[in-house]
């Protein structure tokens, strides 16, 4: 239960000093280019279509939180004009390479996938949820530490 509270109270602090809105900004296609590429150790960049089937199906069942993936997985809600997105980007490609095999790492472009961000209700980037196997995901609005990130995933999503 402390470790909740102490999540919201940082949760409230850094959105409050590291969001972006998502309201404004310019349309970028760079991760069309990113898409290709082998993702063992990277992010992987998920499209609307690529989301339903490795997340959850949300047309299927709008009101149940199915999870699909067989690992836990971190979504990052992302923007390439986004300067907080900028800064944990790199964190998110040291922790795909130090968590391969134990968790996901996702990417999704809230420019181009506008309804992936409508669903979960992103208001300011970046945006992160946690999603476990079992039990319901967690959002974490604004910019963490590395450390922050690598408490969550092992507390939260591996329960170590």
């Amino acid at each position: 239960m402390m470790i909740k509270k102490l999540f919201f109270l940082f949760t409230g602090l850094f959105l409050l000093t590291t969001a972006c809105g998502t309201t404004t900004g310019e349309q970028t296609n760079n991760s069309e280019e990113l898409k290709v590429e082998d993702t063992s150790g990277k992010p992987e960049y998920l499209t609307y279509e690529t989301f339903v089937d490795k997340v959850w199906n949300f047309e299927e069942s709008p009101q149940n939180w199915v999870y699909e993936g067989e690992l836990p997985a971190v979504i990052d809600f992302y923007a390439d004009w986004c300067a907080p997105c900028r800064k944990i980007a790199p964190i998110m490609e040291k922790l795909a390479k130090e968590y391969e095999g134990k968790i996901h790492i996702y990417k999704i472009d809230v420019d181009e996938e506008q309804k992936l961000a409508a669903v979960f209700r992103v208001q300011s980037i970046p945006a992160v949820l946690f999603t476990p196997l079992e039990g319901q995901p967690m959002m974490q609005a604004g910019a963490l530490t590395e450390e922050m990130y690598r408490q969550i995933i092992d507390e939260q999503l591996l329960k170590k």
